[in-house]
């Protein structure tokens, strides 16, 4: 079954349990109600494989649920943040309204984004370059209308802790979404999480240290799916970039 079939059918819910088992619950119920199908057949095909569907829903559900509580925080929906979620995750067209219903039942209830993040570090502890690329996804849709603002940062910064990164990873992560202008506006040492002041060998150990942590070749091995894949291929690309534009800067490129 899809992961809207599972979300629609309500049967997850039951199994992840938490505020994001009821919200499967009412996404269900409403798709019940209104006589609505669920039927999504391209991306998110399974984050942890077919015998561990239940975190597969768990992580759509709650990027969406995280995703809605961040504009709540902005206090604006834009259109260019929709298109955006949809643009990562592959949603399907015929599959646009479900993902959007999904979104106003998070906006709207009662649950805080604290005991959402809270329920998704809990099932994915084990999986820290899950959480981050869950970060990442959040704020290339917070990013997507060409300004990052302070709430949204503020935000994103809580989701983090909550996770379990510290305020240096968090700049760490931060530091590849810094889009004032070109990709020359970002400061390589804190993509890479070191001081200027770090020395040779220090840089190269933190290089290879995130390479191996977001190397495409591991995430396909924890059973993400096809779109995770793609953005841990992005964040490689970018540390790649600024370990070569340290590596000119001192002189040896």
């Amino acid at each position: 079954m899809s992961i809207w079939g599972k979300i629609l059918g309500g049967a997850a819910g039951f199994a992840i349990g938490g505020p994001l088992g009821a919200l499967v619950g009412v996404a269900a119920g409403y798709a019940v109600d209104r006589g609505v199908q669920g039927g999504l057949t391209g991306g998110l095909l399974g984050l942890c494989g077919p015998a561990d569907g239940t975190k597969s829903v768990a992580f759509t559900i709650g990027v969406i649920a995280l995703s809605a509580k961040m504009a709540r925080a902005d206090g604006v929906v834009k259109r260019v943040e929709v298109d955006t979620f949809n643009r990562l995750f592959r949603v399907p067209p015929d599959e646009l309204p479900n993902v959007g219903r999904v979104f106003d039942l998070a906006r709207k209830d009662t649950h805080g984004f604290e005991e959402y993040a809270t329920q998704i570090a809990a099932l994915f502890e084990d999986r820290h370059a899950v959480l981050e690329e869950l970060l990442d996804s959040l704020l290339m849709i917070a990013e997507a209308d060409d300004e990052l603002h302070e709430t949204e940062v503020d935000y994103l910064r809580q989701v983090a802790h909550i996770f379990g990164f510290a305020d240096a990873d968090f700049e760490r992560i931060l530091a590849g979404h810094h889009i004032a202008g070109t990709s020359d506006d970002t400061d390589p040492y804190g993509v890479l999480g070191v001081s200027r002041r770090a020395s040779d060998e220090e840089i190269k150990a933190a290089h290879r240290r995130l390479v191996r942590e977001h190397h495409p070749d591991k995430l396909i091995a924890q059973g993400l799916p096809q779109e995770f894949v793609d953005l841990a291929t992005q964040k490689v690309a970018a540390i790649n970039a600024a370990y070569d534009r340290i590596e000119k800067e001192r002189g040896r490129g």
